[in-house]
């Protein structure tokens, strides 16, 4: 035993301390009121770090820092090595009317290094003394930076050197390089005018190349950028999946990607569409219908599922014939080009983005007006089952959430 215990921590100590962090982005300017969203003049936006080898994941970090509900929920994007988080913030209150919001710029880079348990906390996890890491240290604001207006959708390259925001009331993506805990501006892509609405942005492994959803009425496309090292072009290329384009996510693999077509919000069903990166040139390969208002869409780290989390509703008067009490998370196989449903629960309301831990068992649900990040666990193809835990309880409501990818 002595001798396993030695083991243990040599093993530890020779592998990187990656700890497993999610980010959660609370957007406190804004409440959801019978279908109506109404503007918190005082309200003060924060950040939430939550550790996701504890079971359950819990709550260790919170700091104010500018946020936003607009746009998707990949408003937050962390560094593959944990050391820094960036958050975009959409939208602000307008310092000429409080009781409006107009598009903001602002990028945070918030320092992760303090919180992040280290070496020690992780081989006593090993040998049994300690099945979570603790910390009383508080993430950092290193920098605040500017994007463009409207700064939504936020990702690095595999590499953690670049990262890209999409700019939803310019038609832009801003280009920031990356050296440690460092982030520079270094230009903008042009992708259309002001009501295109780049809203998502995600890279593919090898770095290479990128896509940015654009879910603006003269836009409704999925935009291609090419990479080489630090510039970044529009390559022209576009493709159309179904209506509104919006949350976008990259498999590990590389070999697709998917996106939420939110459509209108009429109250009839949307749908996500799956994109076959390795075909020259990618392109749209499957369109699946899902329900109203798929707001966040995330692919498993092993690749084998995609989690939808659709607000079905919940975000509308109760009066609507289109209303429900609660949003709901799906869970779907994907097989080739294929997908199958395997899997659904309920959620709360006018819910937002999903975060999956690295056992592609453990998913992260944000819903704004319960002000909670809800805990699920997925079983697998084999039972099907997908059962709510406890909840994490946020200040404000958790509007965008990302790991380390």
């Amino acid at each position: 035993m002595r001798l396993f215990k030695m083991t243990a921590v040599i093993l530890v100590t020779a592998s990187p301390a990656y700890a497993q962090l999610a980010v959660s982005a609370n957007d406190s300017k804004v409440k959801l009121v019978n279908g109506a969203v109404q503007t918190i003049k005082d309200g003060k936006d924060t950040v939430a770090v939550i550790d996701l080898r504890s079971n359950p994941p819990k709550l260790i970090a919170e700091v104010e820092a500018p946020g936003s509900v607009s746009g998707p929920p990949t408003s937050v994007a962390i560094s593959p090595n944990e050391a820094i988080a960036l958050i975009t913030s959409a939208e602000k209150i307008d310092p000429a009317d409080p009781t409006k919001r107009i598009p903001d710029d602002r990028v945070t880079v918030l320092d992760l290094g303090a919180i992040k348990p280290g070496l020690i906390d992780r081989a006593k996890k090993l040998v049994g003394k300690s099945d979570t890491a603790t910390t009383t240290a508080q993430p950092k604001i290193l920098a605040t930076l500017t994007a463009g207006k409207g700064a939504a959708g936020i990702s690095f390259n595999k590499a953690g050197t670049l990262a890209l925001v999409a700019n939803r009331a310019e038609g832009t993506v801003s280009v920031f390089t990356v050296s440690g805990t460092t982030v520079t501006a270094a230009g903008k892509v042009e992708l259309g005018d002001a009501k295109s609405g780049p809203s998502a942005v995600s890279f593919t492994p090898d770095g290479k190349m990128a896509l940015v959803s654009m879910d603006g009425e003269n836009a409704n496309k999925i935009a291609i950028l090419n990479v080489d090292g630090n510039n970044v072009t529009y390559a022209k290329r576009d493709m159309n999946a179904g209506i509104r384009p919006y949350g976008l996510d990259i498999s590990k693999a590389g070999d697709y990607a998917m996106v939420a077509n939110i459509g209108r919000g009429g109250g009839d069903s949307d749908t996500m569409s799956m994109i076959d990166l390795k075909a020259t040139p990618p392109r749209v390969v499957t369109t699946t219908t899902v329900g109203q208002t798929p707001e966040g869409i995330k692919i498993s780290p092993d690749g084998k599922y995609v989690a939808v989390n659709l607000m079905n509703g919940s975000n509308k008067p109760e009066n609507s014939p289109f209303y429900a009490k609660a949003g709901t998370l799906q869970i779907w196989q994907r097989s080739g080009k294929d997908l199958s449903k395997v899997a659904e629960a309920p959620t709360g309301k006018w819910c937002q983005g999903i975060a999956w831990a690295r056992d592609s068992k453990t998913i992260l649900a944000q819903c704004m007006v319960e002000e909670e990040v809800m805990v699920y666990r997925f079983a697998g193809i084999t039972s099907k089952a997908l059962t709510k835990g406890a909840s994490i309880k946020v200040k404000g409501g958790p509007a965008g959430i990302r790991t380390a990818e």
